[in-house]
């Protein structure tokens, strides 16, 4: 980090935000002993773009002559190095090739337009030193171990960086073949900003949304059916979410429908005119309910005779559950994760589990039953 690269950026003006921003990230990033070579990742990471974006940014501050770009490359592997960047203080002291045996290139250099081309410079200059990659040419020393069995190899084309006839090119881009540093090695991430949306989860988060729809509509029913009024304001034992889950439990734990639900709503208005305090105050009327569906359901389940006369079944022989099984029975469902209404179990019931010490009494309250 240098102030005084940041302190330089801070006077830049007319830049436009993005813009000043990546210069502003590039000085961060400059040493005075060494100066400025972040990578693109790096640089997009910290701008928070993408790199195709970083690119136009880029160009921009070359164009006002901001920054200068110098791209290297080493010359053992043939591999592209972070690129450096001058910043616009640094014109005037000149930008010297590195010396850890690197090759630098201005970035306005550009790559032969056509294969043609780099035959011909290859044949013009033919002292030329030997291929980046594995130090072939006419000058080159012959490998260990060859006595003149060798025919000479050509300076071009070279095999590893497939330049050459029937080699491909490097960019993926252009159909003649070109060199690795190109005008632009990255690939234009963000032009295509269409996403095409997955058709399951859209169907799904539809579907949700309507079952939403409905049961709100149900609920509001639910509500006139109370005598409250679904669009004024509410007691607050019936807003939020709490409430509705409530109500979805009559129909997943007690098996009721909606139309039932309504039926024994309105029917308890009968008894208590007044509008119950939460949906707790009905859950012993929607066990009744529950209670009476089921006896009908069995009723009609029972086989009857050619007469039209219900058979009556031989009574189950076997004794009553005792009272420890019974205690039994009811911790497990205190202890489990299942629906409990309050009023499932009484009073005594309660004493003789505590005595048991089959629950405690913490676990009870939690429950709601004492």
């Amino acid at each position: 980090m240098s102030h005084a690269a940041t302190n330089w950026a801070i006077q830049q003006r007319g830049l436009k935000p993005t813009t000043k921003i990546v210069l502003w990230h590039l000085c961060d990033r400059f040493n005075p002993d060494f100066g400025c070579f972040p990578t693109q990742a790096r640089l997009a990471h910290d701008c928070e773009i993408g790199r195709a974006t970083l690119n136009r940014h880029l160009d921009e501050l070359e164009a006002r002559r901001l920054i200068k770009r110098v791209r290297i490359v080493d010359t053992k592997t043939g591999q592209q190095r972070p690129t450096r960047y001058l910043l616009g203080f640094e014109f005037d002291d000149g930008a010297s090739a590195p010396t850890d045996g690197n090759t630098a290139t201005d970035a306005a250099d550009t790559a032969p337009s056509s294969y043609s081309e780099i035959l011909s410079s290859a044949s013009q200059n033919t002292t030329k030193a030997p291929c980046l990659d594995l130090g072939h040419g006419p000058h080159a020393d012959p490998p260990y171990g060859d006595k003149g069995k060798t025919p000479p190899v050509p300076a071009t084309p070279c095999p590893k960086t497939g330049q050459g006839e029937l080699r491909r090119p490097v960019s993926h881009i252009w159909p003649t073949p070109c060199l690795k540093n190109g005008v632009s090695r990255v690939s234009n991430r963000d032009t295509n900003l269409v996403r095409e949306p997955l058709r399951k989860p859209v169907k799904e988060e539809e579907d949700a949304q309507a079952r939403k729809t409905v049961f709100d509509d149900f609920f509001g029913k639910l509500l006139t059916a109370l005598g409250f009024d679904p669009d004024g304001s509410l007691p607050g034992w019936w807003q939020g979410w709490p409430p509705r889950e409530h109500v979805r439990r009559w129909q997943e734990v007690l098996g009721l429908t909606e139309a039932e639900i309504l039926e024994a709503a309105k029917a308890s208005r009968a008894d208590h005119p007044e509008p119950p305090d939460g949906p707790k105050a009905l859950d012993r009327v929607m066990q009744r309910a529950a209670q009476r569906k089921a006896q009908a359901k069995a009723a009609s389940d029972k086989p009857r005779s050619q007469d039209g006369k219900a058979r009556r079944r031989k009574p189950t022989s076997g004794p009553a559950p005792s009272t420890d099984e019974l205690a039994f029975f009811y911790a497990e469902r205190v202890k489990g994760k299942g629906y409990l209404p309050p009023s499932m179990i009484s009073h005594a019931m309660c004493q003789a589990m505590l005595e048991r010490k089959l629950v405690t009494r913490k676990q009870l309250q939690m429950r709601g039953v004492l």
